[in-house]
């Protein structure tokens, strides 16, 4: 069961323009890839439910691969002050789920820093915007 607070956490709204202009960039490189150039095997949605038969987590942006129907990245975007509770949600999002979600990244907008969580791995300081499941380092299309 989880507590009133971490609800509060999957179920609020964080879209300040910052936040939602960096998920804009991202979703319009990510989809002309997906849905143009055809290079991308993963479909970029945002704010998309995990799990669409009872109520889910909503990431900012999910990397999902309709064939296996899975999830296997999640992108978060906050500012400085939300960093430490977005990796707290990717980890136990990675950790605590069934959703087939590999990596999770974070990135703080105000610092221009990217965070990364590894299923198996934990958190990797090397490359942190690299996302292995479309071979591409996201902090390239910002």
């Amino acid at each position: 069961m989880i507590t009133r607070e971490e609800a509060l956490l999957l179920m609020g709204t964080n879209a300040p323009k910052p936040h939602q202009r960096i998920i804009s960039r991202l979703l319009g490189h990510l989809s002309y890839r997906y849905y143009i150039e055809g290079s991308l095997q993963l479909e970029p949605l945002p704010e998309t439910m995990l799990d669409e038969s009872q109520t889910s987590a909503t990431p900012d942006i999910i990397l999902y691969d309709n064939v296996l129907e899975q999830t296997p990245a999640i992108i978060e975007i906050t500012h400085t002050n939300g960093v430490l509770n977005d990796l707290k949600k990717v980890r136990r999002l990675i950790d605590e789920t069934e959703y087939g979600i590999q990596e999770g990244f974070v990135y703080d907008y105000k610092r221009n820093e990217w965070h990364k969580y590894r299923r198996g791995v934990g958190d990797i300081l090397d490359k942190p915007s690299f996302c292995e499941a479309i071979n591409m380092d996201l902090a390239t299309l910002l």
